[in-house]
């Protein structure tokens, strides 16, 4: 029934305003069998009808238009040509989770588009394994690397992994296998809620699947073995679990200027002098939302910074090798910037702080005298506040192991300062 387009319903009058002239339309494995009366009358009434080469094959017996694939590379100019005409876009599912719908709606507003989405593949595959999605990882592998998946490796954990290709499914158990979750069990679900249907599982060490359809979806019971690579939900990860050369900001001073910076959903920082990347790192990791850009003078440092981004699951930092200020002109505007060396440079404190967005957090540590003191002047003059941080660990006297004592780590100064 499609009762909500009653004449008497406000929404459905507000739909039939001239203005929306783009539709899109969720289609599914079934076809025209799966979509409503008022999706059929949108596909029969377009004069142009954009979608992937399956789903125009999907829709076929209804289109009256012209049909028209995507291009390659992808691209929105064409549609967006035919504003103000009857066009019509078919997207798998619901266009809204990882599909087009939300590239279109950069463009077009609510008022020039209706939207009929049918199910999605996450809330398919859920209702094969009766798992309950708000209590399941959600993420899709679609042109990008299946390191995204990393992060979200914790025993118990169930993920839901949309694949790019038939490929993705081994490479996924390949990589868990790698990283000491071979025992998670895979579930490869393939063309979901189609005639075609077919639903497989195994361990991810024993995968062995042939003939998989490139329409698929990944189901993950993660299980972990004995030390597997698993991601701590915090700030201050240990040491070991970056690849560096001693110059790292520690750990406890990382927890320390990681809150200072005090991440919040989207925002974007500005690593200087980022070393192995752990605080830029780190702070991807807080939110998948969120976006870094590492500089980094020397070239082997600036490649291991990517390194240890790839290992940690954020592949998107942007790495810059280059020397600041001058690298950091024509960047994006930080929400927040963490400068952990080099805080003496000319000109490098007046530009960050220029640079800032409103409310923006800087945060500034020192080692050396000579950078301590100008931090002192800085905040002498700019306000914020100064930390003192002196750590010792415990660690063997001379050569008996069992003789401990302390070993005082050299102390550091921090600077936090918010933009007005």
């Amino acid at each position: 029934m499609d009762g909500f387009m009653s004449s008497a319903n406000p929404i459905n009058s507000h739909c039939a305003s001239p203005r929306r002239w783009l539709s899109i339309i969720g289609i599914g494995e079934d076809g025209i069998d799966g979509l409503t009366a008022t999706a059929r009358r949108l596909i029969e009434s377009a004069t142009e009808v954009f979608g992937g080469a399956r789903h125009l094959a999907l829709a076929g017996p209804l289109i009256r238009g012209t049909p028209r694939a995507w291009p390659r590379p992808f691209g929105l100019d064409e549609v967006l040509a035919h504003r103000g005409r009857a066009v019509c876009v078919l997207a798998s599912g619901d266009p809204f989770c990882h599909g087009v719908g939300s590239l279109l709606a950069q463009h077009v507003s609510s008022e020039e588009m209706q939207v009929m989405p049918a199910l999605s593949a996450f809330s398919l595959a859920a209702s094969r394994l009766l798992w309950a999605l708000p209590e399941t990882i959600l993420i899709s592998l679609c042109g990008r690397s299946l390191d995204f998946v990393r992060p979200h490796l914790q025993p118990g954990v169930r993920i839901l992994a949309l694949a790019a290709d038939q490929d993705t499914p081994l490479q996924l158990a390949k990589l868990l296998s790698d990283l000491g979750f071979g025992a998670s069990r895979l579930t490869v679900l393939e063309s979901l809620g189609g005639p075609r249907e077919r639903v497989r599982s195994t361990r991810a060490d024993a995968f062995d699947m042939k003939s998989i359809g490139a329409l698929n979806t990944i189901a993950v019971e993660v299980v972990a073995g004995a030390g597997a690579r698993i991601v701590p939900k915090t700030h201050g990860l240990d040491d070991e679990l970056f690849e560096h050369d001693g110059q790292i900001t520690k750990r406890e001073m990382r927890a320390l200027a990681l809150s200072a910076l005090a991440p919040q959903r989207g925002q974007r920082l500005w690593d200087v002098g980022a070393g192995s990347g752990s605080v830029a790192v780190e702070w991807l990791l807080s939110d998948e939302f969120m976006s870094a850009t590492a500089i980094e003078r020397r070239s082997d440092r600036a490649a291991r910074a990517k390194r240890n981004a790839q290992t940690f699951g954020v592949p998107h930092l942007e790495v810059l090798e280059g020397i600041a200020p001058l690298a950091l002109v024509g960047l994006a505007p930080p929400d927040a910037v963490f400068i952990g060396g080099g805080a003496t440079a000319p000109g490098l404190i007046e530009a960050v702080r220029a640079a800032l967005l409103p409310a923006g957090r800087l945060v500034v540590h020192a080692v050396t005298l000579r950078t301590e003191s100008a931090l002192i002047n800085y905040q002498s003059l700019y306000g914020g506040s100064l930390t003192r941080v002196a750590i010792s660990r415990a660690a063997p006297i001379g050569k008996n192991p069992s003789m401990m004592g302390w070993r005082p780590a050299m102390p550091v100064t921090q600077w936090t300062w918010v933009k007005g």
